[in-house]
């Protein structure tokens, strides 16, 4: 195929992320709010395309789909537009929504302070490298790889933490091992309590009702004899109905906590209510196929702290793919007789696949989450600015340790197209973060599962 030919189909299929992501932004993330600005919209989704066409040009590159004068044409082109969106675009808009959500700013100094704010972050982006060995120095101020280098160092720590938690956190919520048993008399319970506490709650609110009228009633008669500053000073500091001899300061105050202790009963119930929901789903057919898995992926977590560990204090990095290394066994140890280069080539574009699609879907299922959390109707476009950010930076990061799954002969242009950046500090980098998040994780789950309603004991 001949170079136009190569661009028209990298088009196509960025056209077709590019709708993928716009309807994901719509139906997913601003569904129950409303788009203030389209320009947001529209960066979010360029973000994802070119995303998308990273990984789209790795699977190309195992496949041998177009030449390779067009694959490393476009590498350079996806790669270069990245970097303008995650170093300039995205963060100058980023400065320019927060600087218009501030009422005291005047209008005139919303781009000047924008542009400051932007500069400040310039100069902290590329402090960021200056702590690491991220590449060589021959590198120019402006060349690929100075962009490359540092949105590595922080897309491969966000990575790192997400996997770290993510390698804990799953076997956690899956496996029936660590669901609490919740019977339905001890929701009964709790509810039945939470009755009682409203019913109370009622009952002096209607005290401090009556209390009120009653003092209304003999407010005319007071009056007459408490005149001037006296009596609005006796009438501040009493607390006390004269109609009925109720306290309502100390009415108050009990209503107050009872109203915290109803939250924490309401609170528990809504636990126990979601802890049984998963009992009866651990006891399907698909709650059983991820116990499973949740057992997997605790050998998983325990093999890879393991293996980061070990990398850790011998400094030790991989030098062949996951998959040639198997096929070397296969061949070598256990005396299978198979074409090596072909079953590489298919079982490499299957791991990439599964890479790719799980980074996507889990990355898009976080972001979703985190959106949820923190957004408001004001801070939304913000919000979505800074998750396009972290989108970004997440899939170069990703682009930069897949290589290590690729067997050599496709790792050249991604090799050439990122320059002489320090791969192997990549690696060790993401093992360390990854420890650290693994280890953090198990000791807030173990506290928080020990604190949990039914442990106490």
């Amino acid at each position: 195929m001949g170079f136009i030919e190569d661009t028209l189909i990298i088009l196509v299929t960025q056209v077709f992320f590019f709708v993928g992501g716009w309807v994901f932004f719509v139906k997913k993330l601003f569904r129950d709010y409303e788009v203030h600005h389209r320009l947001v919209q529209l960066i979010f989704s360029v973000t994802f395309s070119l995303s998308c066409t990273m990984f789209e040009l790795i699977i190309f590159e195992i496949l041998g789909v177009l030449d390779s004068s067009s694959r490393y044409f476009h590498w350079n082109l996806v790669l270069y537009v990245m970097l303008f969106m995650v170093i300039v675009l995205i963060p100058f808009y980023i400065g320019y929504f927060i600087v218009s959500n501030i009422r005291i700013v005047r209008l005139q100094m919303i781009r000047p302070l924008t542009i400051l704010i932007w500069l400040v972050y310039i100069y902290l982006f590329w402090k960021v490298g200056d702590p690491f060995p991220i590449l060589s120095p021959k590198q120019g101020i402006l060349s690929i790889e100075q962009g490359i280098s540092r949105i590595g160092v922080i897309g491969v720590t966000v990575m790192a933490l997400l996997s770290g938690f993510g390698a804990v956190n799953y076997p956690y919520t899956s496996m029936a091992y660590f669901m609490r048993p919740v019977m339905p008399s001890d929701i009964q319970a709790i509810e039945k309590r939470l009755m009682q506490t409203m019913d109370m709650i009622l009952v002096k609110k209607k005290r401090i009702a009556l209390a009120k009228k009653g003092s209304v009633v003999n407010g005319p008669q007071n009056t007459q004899g408490s005149s001037g500053i006296w009596g609005m000073l006796k009438t501040v500091t009493t607390s006390v109905s004269k109609g009925t001899g109720e306290n309502i300061w100390q009415l108050k105050q009990e209503i107050a906590a009872l109203e915290e202790l109803s939250r924490q009963l309401f609170l528990e119930a809504h636990d126990m209510h979601i802890m049984q929901e998963r009992l009866q789903w651990a006891s399907t057919f698909q709650g059983k196929y991820f116990n499973f898995l949740g057992y997997f992926f605790s050998l998983y977590c325990m093999w890879k702290i393991c293996i980061s560990t070990i990398n850790i204090v011998f400094d030790r990095v991989g030098k062949k793919d996951p998959v040639t290394r198997g096929m070397e066994i296969a061949v070598h140890w256990v005396g299978i007789n198979i074409d090596v280069t072909f079953w590489s080539q298919h079982i490499s574009f299957f791991l990439v696949g599964c890479i790719v699609v799980t980074s996507i879907r889990g990355l898009l299922l976080t972001l979703t989450k985190f959106f949820y959390a923190i957004s408001s109707s004001k801070s939304s476009d913000i919000i979505v600015l800074v998750l396009a950010q972290i989108m970004g930076m997440y899939f170069v990061s990703s682009v930069l340790l897949m290589r290590m799954n690729m067997p050599a002969e496709y790792r050249t242009i991604i090799t050439q197209v990122l320059g002489e950046l320090q791969f192997n500090f990549y690696h060790r980098w993401f093992d360390v973060i990854f420890l650290v998040s693994a280890l953090s994780s198990i000791g807030f789950l173990y506290l928080a599962h020990k604190q949990g309603p039914g442990e106490a004991g």
